[in-house]
């Protein structure tokens, strides 16, 4: 093919594309650039097991070795509030399965309003943590307060706690920017940039708010079942 018959096939292209159809990639045909951002999204997805597995171990070493004194700490967290979370976290992949489910059968409405209830899952997930680290906060257990460094405490206390805020707000943070990713694919299906025949933005989104709460899943028993 020469180089005019070339350009007049990608011209062809371009003419023939249409809202929701997939992004018109020139070195690589859809199916290809399709499963290029899933393995790109499940490669990330190793990078942040292989983060938050360091604390992991570092946790499990040093319950270990104080198992008594992470117990005795670990009866200052509200596990009533880190059950209500998890089951948060649950209802919300729940509901990011059902809106890729959705895309895929083309009902844009319909996925539509399951991102928008797991992004507001999100949402509630957050403000019952806010609720837990103030409550921290007004007891005196929030790193860097005079209380909390004071003599009082052991330094396994403190050990177990700055493990915990970090764990915590570490997940915290990835809970946002899971949001922000599904924010970006409700928009995009809101516009009608999404269809049956092009739903990577959301499935890609699913997958790392799946990310996230396996994740909670694993910090839920660590840090307030510890006995």
């Amino acid at each position: 093919m020469t180089h005019t018959e070339t350009g007049d096939a990608h011209a062809s292209g371009h003419a023939d594309w249409k809202l929701g159809d997939p992004p018109i990639v020139h070195h690589m045909d859809s199916h290809t650039a399709y499963d290029a951002a899933r393995l790109g999204m499940w490669l990330f997805l190793a990078t942040e097991v292989l983060l938050f597995g360091g604390l992991f171990a570092a946790y499990l070493f040093y319950h270990w070795m104080y198992f008594a004194e992470f117990h005795h700490a670990s009866k200052e967290l509200n596990w009533q509030l880190g059950t209500l979370n998890t089951a948060v976290l649950l209802f919300s992949s729940y509901l990011a399965v059902m809106a890729v489910d959705a895309i895929k059968q083309g009902k844009n409405d319909r996925a539509y309003r399951f991102l928008i209830s797991t992004i507001g899952c999100g949402f509630i997930f957050l403000i019952i943590k806010a609720f837990e680290y103030h409550h921290k906060f007004e007891l005196g257990l929030f790193p860097g307060l005079s209380t909390f460094n004071s003599v009082e405490h052991q330094h396994e206390f403190k050990m177990f706690f700055g493990l915990y805020f970090c764990m915590t707000a570490l997940h915290a943070l990835h809970v946002i920017l899971g949001m922000g990713l599904l924010l970006w694919g409700t928009l995009k299906v809101r516009s009608g940039s999404l269809s049956a025949r092009y739903y990577t933005p959301v499935e890609v989104g699913a997958l790392y708010w799946h990310l996230v709460d396996l994740i909670w899943i694993y910090l839920f028993p660590l840090l307030y079942l510890v006995g």
